[in-house]
């Protein structure tokens, strides 16, 4: 069944042209990816299609009962509810079911309605029909499910009763995913639902997703995603766009090949029509071919030229070399410990590092990556223990916030001046090459998208031309296309490489050992992203089979390992309960000083300080806000007492 279909859509702001005849169909339980570079209009397109954005014609055809369910890139949850109660909005319909089902309860367990047996009759059967209703739709599974999809979207560590207004932008996005997966519409369409997401809940999302009962319209940077997820693509190249069939890797198989076959088909044509031309030219003037070359010209005439087949969009040229060959140690870290302000994020953390090798550090937000990174880096997250650098090594380092960026400057200074002894023209010459070009360079850095600073910045770590290579999160930010020129080059560098990704495609393509950094510290797989998968479930299964076999022992090192995760979850939620309670009451206080302030001054005004009354009033209300005053800084004191011990 066909849910929904957009009709040669076209779009244009101002003089540009986004989009031109796009044509897409969406069957019952289609798993469909929308892709294309950076710009190409995707997310103009899914706009068009929620009818959040107007189109200049086409086409969009849907049934009526077909709902629609969109969450847009980084849209975060606004709400002054708390977690669980923005949650069960999801189910006002049920909740109102229930409520009604517990009043007919009542009616029922009432004596008195068995005088009346033809009201007792009505109340019943109108309680099996709502019952069997409420049971259809959920009913007795609702607050499961919410559970699921928090737990599944790494909410376990918070109280569920914590307000919404008090969470990061990326918890608020989370929430925002987990309330439209919630809601079940026929249709989901997602932009960059994996945004903000580790490694480990993309996994889970990825589950849920296969799973889902209505028709996926995804756009997603996240190919590892895409090719467990989708079986259809849409390409949207020069504002059309191509359907392919299957899932990332596919299409991208698909996509060459169509490409091969147009250009033969093209050139065959192309040598034929040079074949007939010729003739015609050679025979027309001549009185006993030139029926024939009249023939051929007619033929000519008739013929429906082909296009020559257009190739990928101009890309990025990307290439990693360095100045000279580092020894064959690179880096030994022994016994570290890192964090910020003595607080310990890992601790006992040893691994070495060897030429030419391309690690990938892996493991849950928060748990210190990047940290560790800094750490290597810069030293200044170091609590504990050794970091030693091998002979010539030389670090290049790409940091996932673009720190190192001034956005003040103009590209071509920002650029310039990190590399003083280029020529402009060099300089001009590699902005090029990374698709900053004419007034491109001429632009402030502050005023920069996301894909072009990270552009700019693996442009800069180019020219530095190191033989270690740090790189946090270097894929964010960057198109598909963008991503694959990336790994082309990190694949061909003759450096050594350690790097932090949640792009999981990625770590792949260019990973020739994982390290994973947990509570428990430090563990090497000697493979990529898959190996290392695959090791993990191996490693699981063996955990099973121990506590099958010796379910004494194994019980009670999962009941430590319980006790211990409780306390310390525990610990980790009366922590931000004080914090959010200190911020509180440093709001009141301040609010409270400001108002005693006010008060004071009005008290020095002549014409209140000569009226007794008004003076006694004041002094009677000052004396109760510095009592107040007193009582709130009592207990800042003691929250500050409690989260220094």
């Amino acid at each position: 069944m066909i849910v929904l279909q957009v009709n040669d859509i076209t779009k244009s702001f101002g003089a540009d042209l986004i989009l031109s005849n796009i044509k897409l169909e969406v069957q019952s339980k289609d798993r469909i990816a929308l892709v294309g570079r950076n710009g190409a209009g995707k997310s103009t397109l899914l706009k068009i299609i929620t009818g959040q954005m107007g189109y200049d014609s086409g086409d969009i055809i849907k049934p009526k009962q077909v709902s629609i369910g969109y969450l847009a890139q980084n849209t975060g949850l606004e709400s002054s509810l708390s977690i669980w109660e923005e949650m069960l909005t999801v189910f006002k319909g049920l909740r109102k079911m229930e409520k009604e089902l517990r009043a007919l309860e009542e009616k029922m367990g009432n004596p008195s309605i068995y005088d009346n047996e033809t009201e007792y009759q009505r109340i019943l059967k109108e309680y099996d029909t709502l019952q069997v209703a409420f049971k259809e739709q959920g009913g007795y599974q609702y607050e499961a499910d919410i559970r699921g999809v928090l737990h599944g979207l790494n909410f376990d560590d918070f109280d569920y009763n914590t307000p919404i207004s008090t969470l990061s932008g990326g918890q608020k996005t989370r929430l925002a995913l987990g309330k439209l997966l919630l809601t079940k519409p026929d249709i989901l369409i997602l932009d960059e639902p994996t945004n903000h997401l580790d490694i480990e809940t993309m996994t889970w999302l990825e589950g849920y997703l296969q799973g889902y009962p209505g028709s996926l319209l995804l756009v997603s940077h996240d190919r590892y995603f895409l090719d467990k997820i989708v079986t259809k693509v849409y390409e949207i190249s020069r504002t059309r766009t191509t359907k392919y069939d299957g899932n990332y890797s596919h299409y991208l198989e698909q996509k060459a090949l169509r490409y091969e076959q147009e250009l033969k088909e093209f050139e065959k044509q192309q040598k034929e029509v040079a074949k007939l031309e010729d003739f015609v030219q050679r025979n027309i003037a001549r009185a006993s071919t030139t029926k024939r070359a009249q023939s051929r010209r007619k033929q000519l005439e008739r013929m429906t030229l082909r296009d020559r087949p257009q190739g990928d969009e101009k890309s990025a040229s990307m290439s990693f070399a360095i100045d000279r060959q580092s020894g064959n140690d690179v880096l030994k870290v022994n016994d570290l410990a890192i964090g910020y302000d003595e607080e310990i994020l890992a601790t006992g953390l040893t691994f070495d590092l060897n030429r030419q090798e391309s690690v990938a550090l892996v493991g849950p937000n928060g748990i210190g990556k990047s940290t560790l990174l800094k750490a290597i880096v810069q030293g200044g997250t170091i609590i504990s223990g050794d970091i030693n650098f091998g002979s010539n090594v030389q670090i290049g380092y790409y940091d996932q916030e673009q720190a190192n960026l001034t956005s003040n400057k103009t590209v071509l200074n920002e650029l310039w001046d990190d590399f003083p002894l280029m020529q402009e023209k060099d300089i001009r010459s590699a902005l090029g090459t990374f698709l900053f070009s004419g007034d491109d360079v001429l632009k402030n850095v502050r005023d920069l998208s996301g894909g072009e600073k990270a552009r700019l910045a693996l442009l800069k770590l180019r020219l530095k031309k190191a033989n270690l290579l740090i790189l946090d999160e270097p894929t964010n930010h960057l198109d598909l296309d963008s991503k694959e020129i990336l790994e082309e080059a990190l694949i061909n560098y003759p450096g050594t490489i350690l790097f932090v990704s949640h792009d999981r495609y990625f770590i792949n393509r260019i990973a020739t050992r994982v390290v994973e950094l947990s509570e428990a510290g430090i563990t090497n797989y000697l493979g990529d992203y898959d190996y290392f998968v695959e090791k993990k479930l191996e490693q699981e299964e063996i955990e099973n089979l121990n506590r099958i076999n010796n379910p004494v022992e194994h019980q009670a090192e999962q009941d430590s390992a319980k006790s211990d995760f409780e306390q310390s979850k525990q610990a980790k939620r009366l922590e931000r309960q004080r914090l959010r309670k200190i911020e509180e009451l440093e709001l009141e206080i301040e609010q409270l000083e400001e108002v005693k302030a006010e008060k004071e001054a009005v008290l020095c005004e002549p014409e209140v300080f000569e009226d007794h009354e008004k003076v006694q009033k004041l002094n009677e209300e000052l004396e109760s806000l510095q009592q107040k005053l007193g009582s709130l800084m009592e207990e800042w004191e003691e929250l500050q007492l409690e989260l220094s011990e």
